[in-house]
């Protein structure tokens, strides 16, 4: 075991005493960041291997290259750190794409990908703006939730999180698509694995979430807040299950054997057709092991690596063959055994006491080569699935630059992992780290198991608790109020009388919020796609398209609350959930595939934009000649979303009043003629039982000439 001569650079303290000192330790963390990054893509084979999915749930490599570097910029942006972008059109199409979210746009059909070197430029381009906001952007210590010093560190974070994810692309791809790289050297020892033996753990209490105030480090939104819990005694296994202690799983016959999948896993299994772990390779009545550039001899001591999926069934085959209660890990067990193995965060100045953070191999090394404690590998070498589905802490909250990083997993459909990789750097390296992944997914991720006669309960809710996502699926899909019109089907029906004879063939919901005007306006044109900023909404379309079925809870009073349930058949849209699609979008930089639409429906949007004029000079480009741009609003311009000079509207113009509607005219009489309105359109958003907000929209319709 040999460490690298020098350490790939940790995470930075939040606090400190020297300004100077501290501007220069996060300018060398972003630049060591993308620095990695980019040499990560240097294992390519040539050009071509960048446009070639490595598999069908993702995008080619040329989209990761791009979306870290761009996705600085769109929240620079929306941060008000940027003024202006680089490439509206690259920091579009590289926008969204890191999980096979319905809202993700993975046909490759839609784009043609930039190449290599507009990338790498639009790279540079983007590395120089930011080490110039760096030297400039003013800094006080220590860095808050809500300093825009945040923002940077948000950026820096994320492409370590792609350092990972793109590693294991580029290990999915063909042998053919990579080459070695001298940065990127696995571990050469293997041999026997040892004998795996249970420990016992002591029942005891975890006390963990961040508090956002006090905590040292960078952290994601869903690890702060507050959790509590008793855990009971358990016993877990010293070492993580080797491919030695897995064949014996292979070779029983454990693929075959439907008793041994839960009923996910089992459908997963059937459709796949998979018979062994998916980086075992079979050659020659030989086993070997696919590492990220190359294929060696099986090392039999080095940790298997599943999916939730795979590590499950082992488990329930353990249990079967030793008559004791086999299962993996909570996440709060995994706290009792980090606690157990007396860890501490990884030293800034020192090696990891385990295979983590790049310090030692690019691949997993021998289940008995890091101890820790009584056991082995309860930090590093691979990611362990556990039996938690993500879910938010007491306190928790989103941050307003990052509203989609952790919500769209708090659907039980995402397994959280603990303990990170060999390649887990930066915020993944941490203690409070909290990262899901769906359990068909694969990462450099496997497992140890524990023997418990405790259930492992699933803390995710089917329930939608958010308080404002709560509002908005009533104002979407519950009761009407003081006999106001349900607002978002009252717009879709005063977008289909104006269709008149128009074709009616695709429609645009754009701000779809929750969704039921995309599903209204589906009962008349062939297909509507509806796009928000918020993923957080458009997960409650995509749950109804999807399932028929929307659930949630509704303040009562206090701490009192009503549970509801919406159906698409009870609503009367169960025959148009094949007719509609959701996508995740930025109004004022829209994808190019969205266009061709007979219809654009705008509702409530255009004064929640941080660029309202740049959307209405452009929304003609992605309608047809007579097609329809219908635009609500309630006009409730606010500096928090849109700045004071970019607003539209709703000021003193040559000292007469200037009103939206004014704006307006100016702005879209270039392209459109106004057809109908205004027209007050009421609705109402209930807050708690005696609490609620009564506004009006104003209806234009607007005709593209």
């Amino acid at each position: 075991m040999t460490s690298k001569p020098e350490l790939f650079q940790r995470p930075p303290l939040l606090t400190g005493e020297d300004i100077s000192a501290k501007r220069e330790e996060i300018r060398c963390y972003f630049h060591t960041t993308l620095d990695r990054y980019e040499q990560l893509f240097e294992t390519l084979h040539n050009d071509d291997a960048y446009y070639i999915k490595p598999i069908t749930l993702r995008h080619p490599l040329i989209f990761y290259l791009g979306h870290t570097a761009t996705f600085f910029t769109n929240k620079f942006i929306l941060a008000g750190l940027f003024t202006e972008r680089i490439d509206p059109h690259l920091e579009s199409i590289f926008a969204v794409g890191v999980d096979e979210m319905s809202w993700d746009d993975l046909d490759t059909t839609h784009y043609e990908w930039p190449t290599v070197e507009s990338v790498m430029a639009y790279r540079r381009t983007m590395r120089s703006r930011v080490d110039a906001l760096i030297s400039t952007l003013p800094l006080s210590l220590p860095i808050t939730w809500d300093s825009p010093w945040w923002a940077i560190l948000m950026g820096v974070e994320h492409e370590r999180i792609h350092l990972e994810t793109s590693s294991v692309l580029i290990r999915q791809h063909r042998l053919e698509h990579v080459k070695p790289h001298p940065s990127w050297q696995p571990c050469r020892v293997s041999g026997k694995a040892p004998e795996n033996q249970m420990v016992a753990v002591a029942a005891g209490s975890v006390t963990i979430g961040k508090d956002r105030t006090t905590d040292s480090f960078y952290g994601w939104d869903n690890e702060y807040g507050y959790h509590e819990a008793e855990v009971d005694a358990f016993q877990a296994s010293r070492y993580l299950v080797s491919n030695q202690e897995f064949l014996i799983f292979v070779e029983a016959g454990g693929y075959q054997a439907d008793e041994f999948w839960e009923e996910e896993g089992l459908a997963w299994r059937r459709h796949t057709g998979v018979t062994h772990p998916t980086f075992w390779v079979r050659k020659a009545n030989q086993w070997l092991l696919r590492l990220m550039t190359e294929e060696v001899s099986m090392p039999w001591n080095w940790p298997v690596e599943t999916n939730y999926h795979e590590a499950k069934a082992f488990c329930n085959w353990k249990a079967k063959t030793t008559g004791q209660p086999v299962r993996l890990p909570t996440e709060d067990e995994w706290y009792r055994l980090y606690e157990a193995a007396g860890l501490t965060e990884i030293a800034h100045d020192a090696p990891a006491k385990g295979n983590l953070h790049l310090d030692f191999y690019a691949s997993s090394c021998p289940v008995d080569e890091f101890r820790q404690g009584g056991f082995y590998d309860i930090v590093g070498n691979v990611w362990q699935w556990t039996e938690t589905p993500m879910y938010p802490f007491s306190g928790f909250d989103v941050h307003p630059l990052y509203d989609d990083f952790t919500t769209p997993t708090f659907d039980d459909q995402h397994n959280l992992i603990k303990g990170g990789s060999w390649v887990a750097c930066g915020n993944e390296s941490l203690k409070a780290a909290r990262y899901a992944f769906r359990r068909h997914f694969f990462q450099h991720a496997g497992f140890r198991y524990v023997i418990s006669t405790s259930s492992a309960i699933p803390l995710g809710s089917r329930y939608e608790t958010d308080k404002l996502l709560s509002e908005y699926a009533e104002f979407h899909y519950g009761d009407t109020y003081f006999d106001v019109p349900n607002f978002p089907k009252a717009l879709a029906e005063l977008a289909i009388a104006a269709m008149g004879n128009r074709p009616m063939r695709t429609a645009l919901d754009l701000g779809c919020a929750s969704g039921r005007t995309t599903f209204e306006l589906a009962r008349h044109f062939n297909h509507v796609t509806g796009v928000d900023f918020s993923a957080r909404f458009i997960n409650q379309g995509v749950q109804l398209a999807q399932q028929g079925v929307l659930r949630y809870t509704l303040a009562d009073e206090g701490d009192l609350v009503f549970y509801r349930e919406r159906t698409l058949a009870g609503l009367e849209l169960e025959a148009v959930r094949n007719k509609v699609t959701f996508f995740q979008g930025d109004a004022c930089n829209l994808k190019p595939i969205l266009t061709g639409f007979d219809l654009i429906l705008a509702a409530n949007l255009i004064d929640r934009l941080y660029d309202p004029a740049r959307f209405l000079q452009c929304v003609h480009e992605r309608l047809n000649a007579g097609g329809l741009l219908l635009i609500a609003s309630p006009y409730t311009w606010l500096e928090e979303h849109t700045k004071r000079s970019a607003w539209i509207g709703g000021f003193k113009r040559d000292g007469e009043s200037f009103s939206t509607l004014d704006g307006l005219k100016v702005i879209l009489g270039q392209h459109f003629r106004l057809i109908k309105g205004p027209e007050s359109v009421p609705f109402v958003i209930r807050e708690t039982s005696r609490k609620f907000q009564h506004s009006l929209s104003e209806a234009t319709i607007w005709e593209k000439i």
